[in-house]
Formats: C-alpha cells, sequence, structure tokens
C-alpha cells in the first residue's frame, strides 16, 4: 500500500471511528447543580431536576428568608430564551443583604457554565423589575448594577474553577435588593474552550483564553430554526438569525438531513461544539438579491455588545451546498478584518464534505457598541460567488480586572464585594502592617547584599520557591494554605526585579507570545538584555509546563539549548528569565517575515547546531529527555545565526530503557509535526522527536509552513508533499526559490535521504539524532567540495552509514 494509500485509510477509519464515537447524547457532567429558587419543591424540566433550595438549604448563606411565587400562568410569561423553561419563573428568591451560593465542585481546574434565570414580579414590597444588584464569583465580576427586564431571560457565563468549590455571590445596592429564580452550575467539557484562539488584527495565536471569564453575547443557528435547550448536548440555546441580519434578502436558508453531518476529532469538533442541528442549516448567499446588491455582496449579520471589552467569536461551518471538493471558496470578516481569505472548507476537512468545522477569533477591544460579522465571496479568478455560515457564537471575555461588566470597570466593582467601610478600616490597617513589613524587608535585603560575595544581575538569590496550592515534582497536591518547596537549585528572582527589568511590562518591550504567555524583551542591571516569558496569573493553568521548564533547564546547559537565567513565583507569577537570542525564530527567517535570506549553507549549520542540541538532549543525562515539540518556532537564532533549542514546557523525562523504549502519554505538540506512532498508539519515544526534526528539515529546505490551508489540497501537509517529490527523485522542484543554483547535487541528494528517513513510517525505521548529526555534517561537507571542487570530500561522505 502506497504511503498516499495509507495516509487517506487511516484519516478515513479515524472519520468512521469518531462518528461512532461522537453519535453520542448528552453530557455527562462531574458538576451538576440546577437549583429553583424559592421554589417549595423540586421541578422538572423535560429530562433535567432542578433542586429547591428550600430542600437542600446547605448550598445557600443568607441572613433573611424571602421567597417568593407569583399566581402568573406558565403561558403568561413570555420567555425570551427558551418557553420550556417557564415553570422556574413562577418562584424567585429576594435577597437584601450579601447572600452566597457555595457549590462544591469534583472538576477541579475545569470550566463550568454559570447560568442565571431572571423573571421580575412583584411580591410583597418587593417590586422586583426596580432591583438593583451585583453578581460575581471569586475571581469574576459576572454582573454589577444590573436590573433585570420585564421579560424572562437567562444570563450565561462560563469560568475556569481552579479550586474546589465556586461561591457565587448577591451583593444589592444601597437601598435595593437582589433576586434570582433558578441557577446552573454545569461543567463543561474540556474540548469546547481551548488556548488557540486568533487575534483579528495579527491572526496569530491569542493566549490565555482557558483563563478568562466569558458571557454569551449570542448563539445564533444559520438558516434554522430556534433550538431549545432540550435539544443541545450541553443545554444551550440557539436563535434563528434573521433578527440579526442587516440586509435579510442577502442570504437564503439551506438545510440537509442532520444524519449526513459527519464530525472527526481530526478537526477536534465533536456534538459537544455544537449539535447537528446546527452544522445540518446553513445561510448562504441569496443570488436572488443580486439585482439590488450586485454580484459580488457579504452577508452580514449585526451585534449589539459592550464598548471596551474584547470578544471570543466563533464560527461554525459545514460545506452542505457544494457537490464537488475544492468549489466552494470564500473570505469571512469580523468588522472590517478579513480573518479568512479564499477560505475552502473541504481542503480544512482532509478532502471531505459536510464535516464540522469550527474558527475561533478574538477582537480588538471594542470601540463601538455593535459587532459586525460577514461572509462574502472570493476574489480568486474563476471561481463561482458563493458564500455560507451555519453557526455563530459570541462571548464576551473579563477586562483587565476580571470584570464582565462595563458598569463595574466604571464604579471600581472588583469581584468578592464587602461592606466599604469595614474594606477601608481594613485598608488602613494593611497599609500600617505593609509599611512596617516593607522597612523591614528593606533592612534584610540591604544585610544580605552586604554580605552576599557573589552579587548576581537583579539581585537574584539561588534559593527554595514556594508556590500555594500547586503541585510538586512528587505527585503530591497540597491544601491551598500550604506550602510547597520546589529546590530546583536556579536563580529565583524577585518580583520587584521583574518589574524593572521590563519597565513595569512595557507593551511595546512584547517581542512575542506562546503557549505559555508573553515574552518581554528586558535588560538586568549590568546591562544584560534578557527575553523574560510571563505567564497569566488568573489560574494554575500553565502551572505543570512552567515547574517542567524550570526542571528541564535547571538541569543542563548546551551551546545549542536557551539557556535559562532565573524564574519568579512570587504573587502567584509565573515567571521565566532566559538569555536573550537576537535574531528570534527560525520559522520568522524562512518564510513570511520580510528578513534576509538565508543561504544553503547558513540553513546547514542552523539544522546540524538544532541537532547538536537536540542530541545532547537524548543523551546527555541517565534518563533521556524528549522535547516534544520540535518545531522552526522553537529554534531561535543569535546574533552570529547559532541554532538554540527553545521551549521545554512539554519535555518529558524518557523511558526506562530496561523496561520499555516508550513513555505512555496524551498526545501534546504542534499539528503538522506529530509523529503519527504517537498520535496513533500514544507512545512517545525520542524517535517522535527525530520525526519532528524530519518536518523542520522540509521546511528549511522548501521555505513554507509545515501546515499552510491557504494552499491546495494536496500541499497543505509539507511532510507528505514533499515525501511525494523526494520518493521520486525530485526534490529540486519544491526547493526554495531563493535557493535555485546554488545547493549541490550531493548536497540536496544527501539532505533529502536524512529528512527522508526522518519520516519514516515507524520509528523503528527512523535514525537516531546522533545519525541524523552525523549525515547533517556530511551534507554541509558535499556542499563545501562542491564549491571546492573536492572529488574525495564527495566520494567519502556519500559512504557515511547509518
Amino acid at each position: 500500500m502506497s504511503y498516499k494509500d495509507q495516509t487517506e485509510l487511516f484519516i478515513w477509519v479515524l472519520l468512521i471511528f469518531n462518528w461512532a464515537t461522537f453519535s453520542c447524547g448528552l453530557f455527562d457532567p462531574k458538576d451538576n447543580y440546577l437549583i429553583d429558587c424559592g421554589s417549595p419543591t423540586n421541578t422538572s424540566i423535560g429530562k433535567r431536576t432542578f433542586i429547591s433550595d428550600i430542600i437542600d438549604l446547605k448550598i445557600l448563606s443568607t441572613s433573611q428568608e424571602v421567597v417568593a411565587s407569583t399566581n402568573i400562568s406558565k403561558s403568561v410569561i413570555s420567555s425570551v430564551v427558551d418557553g420550556i423553561n417557564s415553570p422556574l419563573y413562577q418562584t424567585a428568591r429576594i435577597f437584601t443583604k450579601i447572600s452566597k451560593y457555595t457549590f462544591s465542585t469534583r472538576q477541579h481546574g475545569g470550566r463550568h457554565w454559570i447560568r442565571l434565570y431572571f423573571f421580575p414580579f412583584v411580591h410583597k414590597n418587593y417590586d422586583m423589575s426596580t432591583a438593583n444588584f451585583a453578581v460575581s464569583t471569586e475571581n469574576h465580576v459576572l454582573l454589577s448594577h444590573f436590573t433585570a427586564s420585564n421579560t424572562a431571560s437567562v444570563k450565561e457565563f462560563s469560568v475556569n474553577v481552579t479550586s474546589d468549590s465556586l461561591v457565587i455571590t448577591f451583593t444589592p445596592s444601597a437601598n435595593s435588593f437582589a433576586f434570582l429564580n433558578a441557577i446552573e452550575v454545569v461543567s463543561v467539557p474540556d474540548e469546547l474552550i481551548t488556548d488557540d484562539a486568533r487575534t483579528v488584527d495579527t491572526l496569530e495565536n491569542f493566549q490565555g483564553l482557558s483563563t478568562q471569564a466569558l458571557e454569551t453575547v449570542a448563539r445564533v443557528n444559520m438558516g434554522g430554526p430556534m433550538l431549545s435547550s432540550g435539544n443541545d448536548t450541553l443545554w444551550r440555546t440557539w436563535f434563528p438569525d434573521q433578527n440579526f441580519l442587516v440586509n435579510k434578502n442577502a442570504g437564503e436558508n439551506v438545510t440537509i438531513n442532520i444524519e449526513d453531518v459527519k464530525y472527526s476529532s481530526i478537526n477536534r469538533v465533536t456534538p459537544y461544539i455544537a449539535p447537528h442541528e446546527v452544522y445540518s442549516t446553513a445561510t448562504k448567499m441569496n443570488f436572488e438579491a443580486e439585482n439590488a446588491f450586485g454580484k459580488k455582496f457579504n452577508i452580514t449579520w449585526e451585534f449589539k455588545v459592550d464598548e471596551g471589552f474584547r470578544y471570543l467569536v466563533r464560527f461554525h461551518f459545514c460545506d452542505i451546498v457544494s457537490k464537488q471538493l475544492n468549489t466552494l471558496y470564500f473570505s469571512v470578516y469580523i468588522d472590517s478584518w478579513n480573518v479568512a481569505r479564499d477560505l475552502d472548507l473541504s481542503a480544512l476537512s482532509f478532502n471531505s464534505l459536510r464535516s464540522a468545522l469550527y474558527m475561533d477569533y478574538v477582537t480588538m477591544s471594542t470601540t463601538s457598541d455593535k459587532l459586525h460579522v460577514s461572509v462574502g465571496p472570493s476574489t480568486l479568478p474563476s471561481v463561482d460567488p458563493d458564500a455560507i455560515l451555519n453557526g455563530l457564537e459570541i462571548m464576551k471575555l473579563n477586562n483587565s480586572i476580571g470584570s464582565l461588566s462595563a458598569t463595574s470597570s466604571a464604579l471600581g466593582i472588583s469581584p468578592n464585594i464587602s461592606n466599604p467601610k469595614k474594606k477601608y478600616r481594613v485598608l488602613i490597617i494593611s497599609a500600617s502592617i505593609g509599611a512596617f513589613i516593607l522597612i523591614g524587608l528593606a533592612l534584610v535585603l540591604s544585610l544580605t547584599t552586604c554580605k552576599n560575595k557573589r552579587s548576581l544581575p537583579l539581585s537574584v538569590k539561588r534559593g527554595i520557591s514556594h508556590f500555594r496550592g500547586s503541585k510538586n515534582f512528587n505527585g503530591k497536591r497540597a491544601s491551598s494554605s500550604s506550602i510547597v518547596d520546589l529546590d530546583f537549585g536556579g536563580n529565583r528572582i524577585p518580583f520587584v526585579a521583574i518589574q524593572e527589568a521590563t519597565n513595569n511590562f512595557e507593551e511595546s518591550w512584547v517581542i512575542g507570545t506562546g503557549g505559555f504567555g508573553k515574552v518581554y524583551k528586558g535588560f538586568l542591571k549590568d546591562g544584560t538584555k534578557v527575553a523574560i516569558k510571563r505567564k497569566t496569573s488568573l489560574s494554575q493553568q500553565g502551572l505543570a509546563e512552567f515547574e517542567t521548564e524550570i526542571k528541564m533547564l535547571s538541569q543542563f546547559r548546551h551551546r545549542h539549548l536557551v539557556s535559562m537565567i532565573g524564574y519568579c513565583d512570587e504573587q502567584s507569577e509565573m515567571i521565566l528569565v532566559y538569555e536573550y537570542v537576537e535574531n528570534g525564530t527560525l520559522r520568522s527567517h524562512l518564510y513570511g517575515s520580510g528578513l534576509p535570506v538565508l543561504s544553503w549553507k547558513q540553513r546547514l549549520e542552523i539544522c546540524i547546531g538544532a541537532a547538536r542540541g537536540l542530541h545532547y538532549l537524548h543523551t546527555g543525562f541517565s534518563k533521556a529527555i524528549i522535547h516534544r515539540d520540535v518545531k522552526t518556532a522553537n529554534i531561535l537564532l543569535d546574533e552570529n545565526l547559532m541554532a538554540k533549542v527553545a521551549d521545554f514546557g512539554l519535555s518529558k523525562t524518557g523511558p526506562d530503557t530496561s523496561q520499555a523504549d516508550y513513555v505512555s502519554t496524551a498526545v501534546k505538540g504542534s499539528f503538522g509535526y506529530f509523529d503519527p506512532e504517537y498520535f496513533r498508539k500514544r507512545r512517545l519515544t525520542l524517535k517522535s522527536d527525530v520525526y519532528s526534526f524530519g518536518v523542520v528539515l522540509f521546511e528549511v529546505l522548501c521555505g513554507r509552513a509545515a501546515v499552510d490551508s491557504s494552499l491546495p489540497t494536496e500541499k497543505i501537509g509539507l511532510a507528505g508533499w514533499a515525501m511525494k517529490w523526494q520518493k521520486v527523485d525530485k526534490l529540486e522542484q519544491i526547493i526554495d526559490p531563493s535557493l535555485e543554483g546554488s545547493i549541490s547535487p550531493d548536497s540536496l541528494w544527501k539532505f533529502g535521504e536524512i529528512a527522508e528517513r526522518c519520516l519514516a513510517e515507524f520509528g523503528a525505521n527512523r535514525p537516531s539524532m546522533g545519525e541524523v548529526l552525523q549525515n547533517l555534517e556530511c551534507a554541509l561537507r558535499l556542499q563545501e567540495a562542491a564549491r571546492e571542487g573536492d572529488l574525495e570530500t564527495s566520494i567519502g561522505c556519500s559512504e557515511v552509514a547509518w
């Protein structure tokens, strides 16, 4: 069976497997609190039962028992959200003082829905339509100075819970009260919100999404009817798009049988992302509107938003209109940003029609109270104009103070709102104590500095790091009040010194972003330039990678590995300080940045340097280190273009070779570089790094990305495409155009042989990094020999054994 046939068979097996796997029912959440507030009995809504908070009082802390009910019939209560929930709106609980619901959570470190049900009615002296109050969690303000509309409504949020409980606080405004009809706190599947959205302005990865609190602004089923919560896999409600269309005649509805929708984990889409009903309908261009709009027009939807916030916009796509592959091309816009130009859904679906896809984008901070989303025809020649959209979700991200409310930003409201007078007294006492502590610390630091014979830049002090409520390397978890010692023997840098080095995290000093967070340039007191990587402190996400990187980089020093200067874990910060590598990533020098072209000799020397670094990881310790994320973005170049391997957050200690040659672990890394054997069997080996390095070699040769969805289908994946040319000995046809005529045939032949062996389907057939290194050095000698006319070197080098 050919390489192509094996690949296609593997993809179709996965599609069939995932169709069987994902044809599942409703999600079974670890935490599932459904509370009917003020009701004397439990209430059944479809297949769900809402528990009375009168019966289960242990979750509620309130100083006054005020419950209300209405005689308004269920049919009269007009719910703009979901009519099936109308029984929940017939009772309510009223809070005249600060009150709290406390929910114990079994799913720690996971996202949870919070759904708040409101329908104001009059109970005795309480007119709920006049109630004004705030709602907050421990870390976020959800609502502030909130007054419910006269129609029944649901406010939906999702927050990342990092402790063993979630506390939701209701705080009445002065001379007012709060109320609530019902509340849900329900676990969210891990795959629903991942940290891989792109920004609309740069189309680079937006970091920190997994830690954000989100508020649902819109959830729309394009071209289809309203989907009630009972028909959704996660009890969401989807609205039809007609009320949001700017020009209602611009779009027409299309639909297919829901059984024809395909889900695949290759695209990371399951029915939990959106149900079959969303992907089986769409709004497409209405060509009967040509007379009004011309041949090329966009379909535009308009949504009301709050100014000053960023928004997560999730597009749901499924090509249900095309009869053949690669015939539908269109562009996608958020306001004036073209976020997906000439999009080909069948290419993204691995040559499959009717496959569910979604794409996430994060907006800039909004300067208007309206957000527009559009799809329109491609500008490619000889392409029929058309465009579709199946579904859309818009979610507000919390701002810099952790709030989802515009009024709380203006009024300075923060989470866990408490009595102002008490806060004022605490502030005075805290300030006084703080002043004495600061004076004491200053004296201690002065004495320590005088005694320290070896002064380190930035007042760096070797010693023990302290985390609160984190994991230590023995795998034990400490309680939130304990202190776990992480003695890496590295340099622990004070936070104030980090602030000084980065000019208090000056935004203009940001030099990049990654899976961990923003990277700033900085300057030590002795003038040394450093790179400082900072993780958001809103949650414990990233803690495992933080610990791993410190542990790994504290063990080794090598000229082809980026060196760690120190780290900081004060004030719940997670900061890593590295040597500054002047010329950035190898990727930026190969394509897309306009930097000077690297010669073939320079590229070979860079590959040799990276191979030396990886060879050291694999062989320089009693147990090998597997990098697990080898790619051109993780190979940095210094001022002399010497390669340094970076980013060890995903690294794993290798197996005990006396027992096995692999480590069983979840698949992590970067798409396009995955070892197929690791991907299939979840078995990580040293040869997994070798495979990824083979992809890097072809990137270096071809000057293009490992995955490029803008290219024709057969070219999207670099590894498979390049291997086709290598197999027929025509590698010269696909080299970087800037290298044409500069590579000797012998050097190119040797380089192609190395890459081909690295990309062998099975790890046992791949070379070690030491063998890769030896043969890369041979390829360099062959290049230099051709320039000097040295025939003996060419003959001798070609005989290097694998």
